[in-house]
């Protein structure tokens, strides 16, 4: 019976980990392409005034094509 409940305990932490891994993988990415706009070397759309806007939809399509894939995985 303690193998049995020790077992569900096991699994369901899985669950959680997994949950916390997709979460974590999916708000790396807008911190990924921002951090790629913080460097102080040329890059592209730098002395455009659409820099900013353009780099926050990048960032939530990346989001949002990822959110796609996990759910269409089953792993969200």
């Amino acid at each position: 019976m303690m193998d049995a409940f020790a077992s569900i305990i096991a699994n369901n932490l899985n669950v959680v980990m997994k949950f916390l891994t997709s979460v974590t993988i999916i708000l790396m990415l807008p911190t990924l392409v921002a951090s790629f706009y913080g460097m102080n070397v040329r890059l592209p759309l730098q002395d455009s005034p659409y820099a900013f806007p353009f780099t926050l939809i990048v960032s939530f399509a990346l989001s949002f094509a990822v959110v796609l894939v996990f759910l269409k995985k089953d792993w969200f």
